[in-house]
C-alpha cells in the first residue's frame, strides 16, 4: 500500500486506511433526545466534544475514545440548561466531563457496526452499545483524509445517577427515563 492511499476496500465497502483520526469540530453533532411531560421530546447537544478514533489495520480492532464537556450542554433554553448543569442532573462543578471508551466491535453487516464501550456520566460507568453507520471515506478538497459516521444508542439516565424528576398530576413524570443519544460526524486523519 502506498503512503498516499486514502482508502482501502474491506468486505465490499471503502474504508479509511489505518491511522489516528480526530473528530472534526466543524462537522459534528453530539446530541440527545429526552421525553418531556410524557407528550413531547426535547432535543439538545453537547457543543464541546472531542473524539479520537484509531482505525486499525484489522478494522474490527479499531477503537474510539470521546470526551464531552458536561457544561457545554445546550437545549436552546437557558433556564433548562442551567438546571441540567446543576446538582439535580450533571453536576458539572464536580463532574466536568462525560466520557466514552470503546471496548470492542461486537458485530458488523456491510457498513453497519455495533460498537461496545464504557460510558461514564458523573461517577458512574456502565456498558453501552452504539449502532454505528459508516458513511464513507475519502480526501477532502483541502487534502485531508476523512471519513463520516453516525451513531446512536439509548440509555436509562437513572442508571447513571440522574434520577431527579417530578410526578405529574395527570400521571407520568416531567422527564422521561430513556435518553436517545445521536452522534453525527466527520473524522480527520492526524499526522
Amino acid at each position: 500500500m502506498s503512503t498516499d492511499q486514502t482508502t482501502r476496500e474491506w468486505n465490499g465497502i471503502t474504508i479509511p486506511t489505518a491511522g489516528t483520526y480526530e473528530l472534526d469540530q466543524a462537522h459534528r453533532r453530539v446530541g440527545f433526545v429526552a421525553r418531556h411531560m410524557m407528550v413531547s421530546k426535547v432535543r439538545g447537544e453537547f457543543t464541546d466534544a472531542t473524539a479520537t478514533i484509531t482505525v486499525a489495520e484489522d478494522p474490527l480492532q479499531s477503537s474510539v475514545t470521546a470526551v464531552l464537556q458536561a457544561a457545554s450542554i445546550n437545549t436552546g433554553q437557558a433556564d433548562r440548561d442551567a438546571h441540567l448543569r446543576g446538582g439535580d442532573f450533571l453536576d458539572v462543578e464536580k463532574f466536568a466531563t462525560i466520557e466514552f471508551r470503546s471496548t470492542e466491535i461486537v458485530s458488523h453487516s456491510g457498513n453497519e457496526f455495533v460498537l461496545a464501550g464504557d460510558l461514564t456520566v458523573k461517577d458512574v460507568t456502565r456498558p453501552v452499545e452504539l449502532a454505528v453507520e459508516f458513511e464513507g471515506a475519502g480526501r477532502s478538497p483541502f487534502g485531508q483524509d476523512i471519513f463520516g459516521f453516525t451513531a446512536s444508542t439509548e440509555i436509562d439516565r437513572e442508571e447513571f445517577g440522574l434520577t431527579w424528576n417530578v410526578a405529574l398530576e395527570t400521571g407520568g413524570v416531567l422527564v422521561g427515563k430513556k435518553i436517545k443519544i445521536e452522534i453525527e460526524g466527520e473524522a480527520i486523519r492526524q499526522g
